[in-house]
């Protein structure tokens, strides 16, 4: 159970609406989309404790609307990196939603279990396998060694590592909050840890 209280339409101040408008109006809110509501329209995932705090939240949904359809990473990279974020934090919500994300956007259940298994060498495309390298060295130690750097600017460009160091962090603090404030996945991730959120 969520520890902050999900907040229907008619639960929302101005601000809050706004928020709520830029989410459920903006790409994430596309046809074909994951559902960003539950029975009372009430926003799932990270997204209700960006209406609860709409100043930070308006900012937050804009650079996660930009690190998500505004990139130069492709969808697989895209999705490989978000999906390392959450199997790094052990995050169902963000796995649940990014899991199926990444079949869409062609990920094979092998790739899949290369993310959890923290194995790069099983993606066969090479870009995508330092996009994953890297995703994962940031995550365990904050940072690029200078042949990880080179390695990775070479393969990406030091525009689309921007980018990818960005989707990063974002996420990480996705997780972060996800795990904060108690917000329940459908489904359980894959480490069967009783964790609901994050």
């Amino acid at each position: 159970m969520s520890r902050i209280p999900m907040l229907a339409p008619e639960d929302l101040d101005d601000d809050q609406r706004r928020v709520f408008e830029a989410i459920t109006r903006g790409p994430r809110g596309g046809a074909g989309r994951t559902a960003l509501v539950d029975g009372r329209g009430a926003l799932l995932g990270p997204f209700n404790a960006m209406v609860t705090a709409p100043a930070v939240g308006e900012r937050l949904q804009a650079l996660g609307a930009a690190v998500r359809y505004g990139t130069s990473l492709t969808g697989r990279s895209r999705e490989l990196a978000i999906l390392a974020v959450a199997a790094h934090h052990r995050s169902d919500f963000e796995w649940e939603v990014h899991a199926r994300d990444g079949r869409a956007a062609g990920l094979t259940d092998t790739e899949l279990g290369a993310v959890l298994a923290g194995d790069p060498a099983r993606v066969a495309d090479p870009t995508e396998r330092v996009v994953l390298q890297a995703t994962r060295a940031m995550l365990h130690s904050g940072d690029l060694t200078d042949e990880a750097y080179a390695e990775a600017v070479e393969a990406l460009g030091e525009t689309c590592l921007v980018e990818l160091t960005t989707l990063v962090g974002y996420y990480a603090l996705l997780a972060l909050q996800l795990r904060v404030f108690r917000v329940p996945a459908r489904a359980a991730g894959p480490w069967a840890t009783g964790s609901t959120g994050g």
